[in-house]
């Protein structure tokens, strides 16, 4: 099942929702406009006698909710994950630049975490079991194993992307349209 993708009025990420946590917007009336090239689901409810109607609730992939967001997400770094990580290195090992499956791949610290380096996106990269057991507790430059791409925060839009949800090709287009310039992701 696909998840909505929940914006705030100005159109940054806040969550993925279910479509009927969505239906909770659209029954309250809180929903200020909706993307997706056609609905995600469309949801049934009773029947108006009078009417002769089946209530009916047309859900889209992408919805804005009315009001000022609570806090600027831009400023929240994301959380770490492993496959996030993972993801966000395109699979690549640091050191030998080969690409490898998930399972096959490890998060490896650029400082050592037994000399303070922390678990951060900009401390931490994708490594194969063959180099990070050859790194050992060592800094790069002290392995003589430098880093073949840099690491980096990823943007709010690109966390979406990175966790990993079964993304709607319409969606997907709509987040990667506004991923920054030099993104390993586009």
């Amino acid at each position: 099942m696909h998840h909505v993708l929940q914006l705030d009025i100005q159109g940054t990420p806040q969550a993925w929702i279910t479509a009927e946590e969505a239906a909770l917007h659209y029954a309250t009336g809180t929903v200020a406009w909706e993307q997706g090239e056609s609905p995600l689901v469309t949801l049934r409810g009773g029947w108006n006698v009078a009417r002769g109607r089946q209530s009916t609730l047309v859900i889209h992939p992408i919805i804005a909710l009315r009001g000022a967001p609570r806090r600027n997400l831009h400023e929240v770094v994301p959380a770490v994950t492993k496959p996030k990580l993972l993801r966000r290195d395109r699979c690549t090992c640091a050191y030998c630049a080969q690409v490898f499956q998930e399972k096959d791949l490890e998060a490896e610290h650029i400082v050592p975490a037994s000399k303070g380096g922390p678990y951060s996106w900009t401390n931490l990269v994708s490594a194969c079991r063959y180099c990070n057991g050859r790194k050992k507790d060592r800094t790069p430059e002290q392995a003589g194993m430098p880093l073949v791409y840099l690491p980096y925060v990823p943007s709010r839009y690109e966390d979406f992307l990175l966790r990993g949800r079964n993304v709607r090709a319409d969606v997907h287009e709509w987040l990667s349209a506004r991923l920054p310039k030099g993104s390993r992701l586009n």
